[in-house]
């Protein structure tokens, strides 16, 4: 059956054969796929769909409805790796897709789907792929936003843009967030995540050890969430705010009880910790990056502090979990997209004030969590 041949808008119940997305490898960029997943499965209800992953994003696979399985393949970024790319070929040449979704725009992104022999393989024009796919989608560049352009792919050719994309979705069960509190000695009560990291400078907010001291004066409980980069802003936003007194085993309570106030360095090597202390947190402040799309994701109310980037392009889709937090100022260069920044001495982050974003977050708590008094 052609890919090409379906009706927009008719979920055709009698295609089976399972369908590869080679996804975009970024942390935020992967599961902004899950909304690729929702579509495709809206359309095909009966085709399992796999998603390609590195070792980083695997964990994040485990809570993605929809999703059969990740396939862990690590290429590397610099270099074509001939040898893994046939590795891999072989790998999926022997779950017999029907369809494979390219969305990155690189030939490289193309090779082992078509050494896997792969029938139908999707994928916008770009980087002379010819031959490599051969269900061409022309026309990306009209299309607005990033999502736009992967999703657009999961649809029949032609077909238009929908009002609004489902929204990225993850779900952790309870029981295992439960786990992992008690692993950590973490309180039961809500606690807020600062994720302070991002992949460029310039979109690093500057005041999470002023705003982690002023939360755990309102008697909060502070997790810092990133990975083995964001360790020293760890340490710094934990000598800012002052430890918190690990709780103990499945210990109850709100703010003031055990596992806080205080700060709680929880950053590490493993995607899935962050995972699990996004879910577990009651409200979570990032900056533009991967954690920030993965607490929305989750339904974590989640505060995104933007400044160089647009939160029309990149801001979550999921408007209920998400506020988009700028400044108050309006900068001729913004956004720049720029990972580093050239002018204006980074005025579109340095003017968010810590205090701005803590009463954000306390009203948050107050509505999500009934903490009144925080």
């Amino acid at each position: 059956m052609n890919l090409d041949s379906q009706l927009s808008g008719s979920a055709d119940r009698s295609d089976t054969r399972p369908i590869l997305i080679v996804p975009y490898m970024w942390i935020g960029d992967f599961v902004r796929n899950h909304t690729v997943v929702r579509v495709l499965k809206e359309r095909w209800p009966n085709r399992p769909v796999d998603l390609l992953t590195t070792s980083l994003c695997a964990p994040l696979v485990d809570y993605m409805p929809g999703v059969r399985q990740g396939i862990v393949w690590d290429l590397p970024r610099g270099r074509l790796a001939v040898g893994r790319q046939f590795g891999l070929a072989r790998l999926l040449r022997e779950r017999n897709y029907g369809t494979a979704l390219v969305l990155p725009r690189t030939w490289k992104a193309a090779i082992a789907p078509a050494l896997a022999g792969i029938p139908e393989r999707v994928g916008f024009v770009g980087e002379f792929r010819f031959g490599l796919l051969n269900r061409w989608r022309w026309g990306e560049k009209k299309l607005p936003r990033f999502i736009d352009k992967n999703a657009a792919l999961a649809q029949p050719d032609g077909a238009p843009l929908p009002p609004e994309w489902p929204v990225p979705q993850l779900r952790v069960p309870a029981d295992e967030i439960a786990r992992w509190r008690q692993a950590n000695g973490l309180s039961a009560g809500a606690a807020v995540a600062l994720a302070p990291g991002s992949v460029g400078v310039s979109k690093r907010w500057t005041y999470y050890p002023e705003a982690a001291r002023l939360l755990v004066e309102r008697g909060l409980e502070v997790w810092v969430v990133g990975g083995p980069a964001e360790k020293g802003l760890a340490q710094e936003i934990v000598a800012a705010g002052g430890k918190g007194t690990a709780g103990g085993p499945g210990t109850a309570g709100g703010p003031g009880t055990a596992g806080g106030p205080g700060v709680r360095d929880l950053t590490g090597n493993d995607l899935r910790n962050g995972v699990l202390a996004m879910a577990a947190a009651g409200v979570a402040i990032s900056n533009d990056s991967g954690l920030m799309h993965i607490a929305a994701a989750l339904g974590t109310p989640t505060m995104g502090i933007f400044g160089p980037t647009s939160p029309y392009l990149w801001a979550p889709l999921n408007g209920l979990a998400a506020t988009v937090v700028q400044t108050r100022s309006v900068l001729a260069c913004q956004p720049c997209q720029s990972t580093i920044c050239k002018m204006n001495d980074h005025r579109c982050m340095r003017d968010i004030a810590a205090q701005d974003v803590v009463d954000i977050a306390r009203d948050v708590l107050a509505r999500t969590q009934g903490l009144a008094n925080v």
